[in-house]
């Protein structure tokens, strides 16, 4: 650090994250300590629910060493003078990093992982979320050095707001001359919440230090030239070894996700799906140019259309232990607090049929197109479950242990006859033009939701397949091909109501979507207060 001139830190959160909180809370360990120190806040309303910047400067010296002199503190930060940046949230970081804050040889960043949505984010029908990658590597391109972590999460953990674990970050990677007992002594001396606050910062220290600490092994054991085949990679499961780096990190998580879903045999099956995936990629672009994408991108929508959302899957996720911990944490609730759950359901008569064999869940459907024929409400069953009770929550898993079930029900197999479709067109498009392959791979995101959300997506993408990506209108133009596949990938994704993918269809010659037919009830009108009076 720059001895004869102060730390200096920016401090970055969005609104109700604490971080007024924090900038006082360093004033005051660094007063309580013997340090001249001075905070600026900054407040915004940018982004979000707003962002705020606090900018603090503490002199490394202690006041009984300067002999009544004393340190001049500016204000407002100086692009690339920050020693740190301590962010709330990743997007908040690359957006400081943005306006050169953060200088390479000398800023320490210190940042969430977490993402709290922007609003132009949220309005986009499809994945409009900004991707994390290029976010990370603007950090580690404009930091001396660099801490990444989910302080959300540790928050929520906690029970307490994120900047307690900010404020443990910022004592763990030793930015300033104060002990951990000076950090703790000014949250023990807040009052209220301070257990929370105290298990938040001592997370937050721990992360800090033990990053800090496995960077100065690694840099050892780098610099020591006795012992360079010491470090080796820890070794992966075997089917991993099959695909190319570029796409380990995502199979391995749809693989996770599967084997949680349904087991072992259910995610070996989306391997070998992916297998062909791979080959057909392979036979088009052998020597990798596009990195494996259209791999990457079936590995990553291919395990959520396999891992479809039903009753049983519903069951599982409200009854599990971490989501217990995640609503205590969110409602604050103490260990003497008494905290009661309730959750609603209204299963209809297609996710009870679902699980039922295809002749039987058939009988069902066409009972309940009967009742809606006759002006009838679709069946469903209100359900109100106490899931903080001993019998709500023995139902809920009851009803999660029913996954067995679920191969032999009509809905699995309808889903898995619809991926193969699917699966089929990517691999046949891909082997014939890499381009093509990778645009129906991408329609996968139009697979998202449940109930009618998720039905009219399936018909949506199995529509561009039958008749863009297996026709033979194009006259063998592949690029023309694919990009008419993804201009109405984004018609759908844009119009909800499906008009603008309409017309894309027919821009195209393909045919627009069928329409479906829908019952009209017809409803009494009842008379007036007035008519009855008279």
């Amino acid at each position: 650090m720059y001895q004869q001139k102060p730390t200096t830190l920016l401090i970055c959160a969005l609104g109700g994250e604490g971080g007024g909180v924090l900038s006082e809370w360093l004033i005051d360990v660094a007063r309580a300590s013997g340090y001249a120190a001075q905070s600026t806040s900054i407040p915004g309303v940018a982004q979000r629910t707003g962002a705020t910047t606090y900018y603090v400067e503490v002199f490394p010296v202690p006041m009984a060493e300067l002999a009544g002199r004393r340190p001049v503190f500016s204000l407002y930060p100086a692009p690339g003078s920050l020693d740190a940046i301590v962010s709330s949230e990743l997007l908040e970081t690359a957006r400081q990093i943005g306006n050169s804050m953060s200088a390479a040889e000398r800023t320490l960043v210190i940042t969430s992982s977490n993402r709290t949505l922007t609003t132009q984010e949220r309005m986009q029908l499809g994945d409009g979320r900004t991707d994390n990658a290029p976010l990370l590597d603007l950090v580690r391109s404009h930091s001396r050095q660099h801490h990444v972590f989910d302080m959300g999460e540790i928050a929520r953990h906690s029970g307490t707001i994120v900047s307690a674990v900010m404020l443990g970050a910022i004592a763990g990677s030793g930015l300033f001359p104060f002990t951990r007992a000076a950090f703790e002594g000014v949250i023990e001396a807040g009052g209220k919440g301070t257990a929370a606050s105290l298990r938040g910062f001592a997370r937050g220290f721990e992360l800090v230090q033990g990053q800090q600490s496995q960077a100065r092994l690694v840099q050892d054991l780098l610099s020591d030239s006795e012992h360079p085949a010491q470090i080796q990679q820890a070794p992966r499961p075997d089917f991993i070894q099959i695909f190319p780096p570029a796409v380990q990190d995502i199979v391995t998580l749809g693989h996770a996700r599967l084997v949680e879903y349904q087991g072992a045999a259910y995610a070996q099956r989306y391997v070998e799906r992916l297998q062909q995936v791979l080959q057909a990629e392979r036979a088009s672009d052998p020597a990798g140019a596009h990195g494996h994408a259209v791999t990457r991108e079936m590995a990553r929508w291919l395990a959520l259309w396999m891992a479809f959302d039903d009753i049983v899957r519903v069951a599982d996720l409200k009854s599990r232990a971490r989501r217990w911990q995640r609503v205590q944490g969110e409602v604050k609730a103490g260990s003497d607090d008494l905290l009661k759950v309730y959750d609603h359901f209204k299963p209809g008569a297609p996710e009870f049929a679902a699980l039922l064999p295809n002749q039987l869940a058939q009988r069902v459907l066409a009972w309940d197109r009967r009742r809606v024929a006759r002006g009838q409400d679709s069946w469903a069953l209100p359900l109100k479950i106490g899931t903080h009770s001993v019998g709500g929550m023995i139902a809920l898993r009851t009803l999660a242990w029913l996954k067995w079930l679920r191969p032999l029900g009509s809905r699995f197999a309808t889903e898995q006859a619809l991926i193969e479709q699917w699966l089929a067109a990517v691999v046949a498009a891909t082997r014939r033009h890499w381009s093509t392959g990778h645009e129906i791979a991408l329609c996968g995101r139009l697979i998202k939701g449940y109930g009618s959300t998720n039905e009219r997506g399936k018909d949506n993408l199995l529509h561009i397949v039958g008749h863009l990506a297996t026709t033979d209108s194009f006259d063998s133009d592949e690029e023309a091909r694919a990009k008419a596949i993804a201009a109405a990938r984004s018609a759908a994704l844009a119009d909800d109501a499906g008009r603008a993918l309409d017309q894309t269809l027919l821009l195209h010659g393909a045919p627009a979507r069928p329409v479906k037919e829908q019952p009209i009830r017809w409803v009494k009108r009842r008379p007036s207060q007035a008519g009855a009076a008279s």
